[in-house]
């Protein structure tokens, strides 16, 4: 395949808005907003009878406050990862400037939240400084806090002279502007706050709402609402999955209440993204609800949120534990865990599993089972025939597996499938596979994010061996535009590519591809005869709901066929997904999560090819197996 890089271009096209999320934050929900009123809109001394305690049971009051030169109230959420994410640089601080007499607090205001939740959080962060349970919103509503997380630092005498972010970037080495830092400094020096107020990035604080009760019309959660959450929710909201938080139960889903009315209703949730009517693809009704659904859900939410009968309550869904497409034939990982650190830049992660099989092997199915889901973004499985990345073993010198690499570091062989959230494991049809080569390697490359903490990760690759004579083997091509200058500030800036088919195919799946700049990305197939065949069309791109589509029925692609593709980014302050949001910057390709791409991946089969190639001798699955 040729790939043709069509020309960049910026276009004033005036988009809307969307909307906001936090770097590269799966939390619905999250969002920014300026915390409540201003400083001078509060009272003189905003802690002045107030009184609170610590979870280790400690007494604070405002009067205590008032005897350090300043106090620093963080609130925190161990539900959101943009909070998470600041952890060792709050335990920094506060090691800092309490050698100069400056008090901190972490303080949990989420409803949801309980005291045990906060104890364990506190517990495994190594929070150094007393944390609170803010069971009412006491802290919260007199403070005037929204979101977590978010610095409030209040002088000697109860004044608030700092609210806001704790500076620009989520990433410790990408800072530019330290806000809070600078904000103290000044207070101890007895100088005026330059700043007083900056917009922060996170997620939105639950605050505690009233207990609801049923009008006789209202949708309640026992009656309609925990059927819906079931069956369309509960599979990414639940613990151990993709999801940040729980939607299993009434107390979860009550707290998420505003929010789930927002992002069903703008159809945010559940994520499925390609528009309707523009391409046509396999499930569809598995991953979208229906208007009278959604419309059930605002009910509900307008109502308060009622229980109903309690009684009356479906049981738990019943999910596949484990393997989701059952025992794999074999199970490939790394010889030992890999230790992520708590902060700093990304890391793309190369493991080389051996696989040591004495013939060809045909895959039907590959599963990749996430070790640790607070960390892993995604997984790309590279093919390596000749052995290439032997070579590579160990050139970090760091005692840990695999070799570090924003590309596999070799020429690979072939593709074995990926992960990224959003995409579930599935057999190719009959007749259809991947071909594994004997004695080929296996280059896991695994990208991790830091969240706050040290994690460990064993991630897993488990095959599914064909059962039937494979006839064609799995192909990939792509559309790919490496030439990316996005300006800083520039809101809608527009690229395209197009690569031509080369030989007869058929298209199965296509499977899009941006940063956290993606706005837009259409892709369409032209056939040599002038006949344009639509693919699929994202209109609001999350780079954190990242699927493969699979066509209905596959489309027949002509040689010279061409694939295209043209997406649209917005670098400017208006993307609250922009990790430059603070401090505006030109945004060029690369692998950072920070950096952008512009791809649209094809899976293909060509039409000349008849393998015959005969399976394994293993028993057949019951049918049951295949989705």
């Amino acid at each position: 395949m040729k790939c043709e890089i069509g020309a960049n271009r910026s276009l004033k096209r005036g988009m809307m808005a969307f909307g906001a999320a936090a770097l590269a934050l799966t939390c619905l929900g999250s969002g920014d907003a300026r915390a409540g009123a201003t400083a001078k809109q509060r009272p003189a001394n905003t802690l002045a009878t107030v009184s609170f305690s610590d979870i280790k049971g400690a007494n604070h009051s405002g009067e205590a406050i008032e005897s350090h030169k300043a106090s620093v109230f963080l609130f925190l959420s161990s539900q959101c990862p943009v909070s998470n994410v600041y952890t060792p640089r709050f335990i920094d601080l506060a090691s800092k400037y309490g050698k100069q007499d400056v008090q901190v607090f972490g303080i949990y205001s989420d409803r949801q939240e309980s005291l045990a939740d906060v104890t364990k959080h506190a517990s495994e962060r190594g929070l150094t400084f007393p944390v609170v349970k803010d069971a009412k919103n006491v802290l919260a509503d007199r403070l005037g806090a929204s979101m977590t997380p978010e610095a409030i630092l209040v002088d000697a005498k109860g004044h608030v002279r700092y609210r806001g972010r704790v500076d620009d970037n989520s990433v410790a080495t990408r800072v530019t502007s330290h806000d809070l830092v600078d904000a103290l400094n000044a207070v101890l020096a007895g100088n005026a706050v330059a700043h007083p107020e900056m917009l922060g990035i996170g997620c939105a604080i639950r605050r505690t709402a009233p207990v609801a009760v049923a009008h006789s019309s209202a949708p309640t959660y026992s009656g309609a609402v925990a059927a819906i959450l079931r069956s369309k929710c509960e599979s990414c909201h639940r613990a151990g999955e993709v999801a940040p938080f729980s939607l299993q139960t009434y107390q979860q889903a009550s707290a998420w209440a505003a929010d789930i009315k927002k992002y069903t209703q703008n159809q945010q949730m559940p994520p499925w993204k390609p528009s309707e009517g523009y391409g046509a693809f396999r499930d569809v009704q598995a991953h979208v609800l229906s208007d009278q659904q959604r419309t059930t859900l605002a009910k509900w939410v307008d109502a308060g949120a009622p229980l109903g009968d309690a009684k009356q309550t479906p049981p738990p869904a019943k999910f596949t534990q484990g393997w989701k497409l059952g025992e794999p034939d074999a199970i490939l990982m790394p010889d030992k865990p890999y230790h992520v650190a708590a902060s700093g830049e990304d890391v793309y992660r190369n493991f080389i599993v051996k696989t040591n099989f004495p013939e060809d092997r045909y895959i039907s199915a590959v599963e990749i089972r996430v070790g640790n889901s607070a960390v892993v973004h995604h997984v790309i499985n590279y093919v390596d025939a000749m052995h290439q990345a032997d070579k590579l073993e160990g050139k970090d010198n760091d005692g840990q597996p695999g070799f570090t690499g924003t590309g596999p570091g070799f020429l690979p062989s072939g593709f074995l499938s990926g992960w990224a959230p959003g995409n579930d494991p599935y057999f190719q049809p009959d007749g259809v596979a991947w071909k594994l080569p004997k004695g080929a390697s296996i280059v896991m490359q695994v990208h991790y994010h830091k969240d706050g903490k040290p994690e460990t990760d064993l991630t897993k690759v488990g095959l599914h061996f064909a059962r039937t004579t494979v006839d064609k083997e799995v192909a990939a091509t792509f559309a790919i535009n490496f030439l990316l200058h996005i300006p800083a500030g520039e809101p809608n800036y527009e690229t395209r590519a197009t690569t031509t088919v080369e030989e007869d195919s058929h298209l199965l799946a296509v499977t899009p591809h941006m940063h956290l700049l993606g706005r837009n990305m259409k892709v369409w197939a032209t056939l040599p005869d002038g006949t344009e065949k639509p693919l699929v069309w994202i209109k609001d791109w999350d780079f954190n709901w990242q699927m493969t589509y699979f066509l209905q029925e596959p489309i027949a692609l002509p040689k010279g066929s061409k694939l295209h593709l043209i997406a649209d980014y917005d670098n400017s302050p208006r993307n609250k997904r922009n990790p430059n949001i603070a401090s505006p910057r030109d945004v060029t390709w690369g692998e950072q999560t920070t950096d952008e791409m512009c791809i649209a991946f094809f899976t293909v089969t060509k039409d000349s090819e008849h393998l015959a190639a005969k399976p394994v001798a293993l028993p057949l699955r019951s049918a049951s197996a295949r989705p």
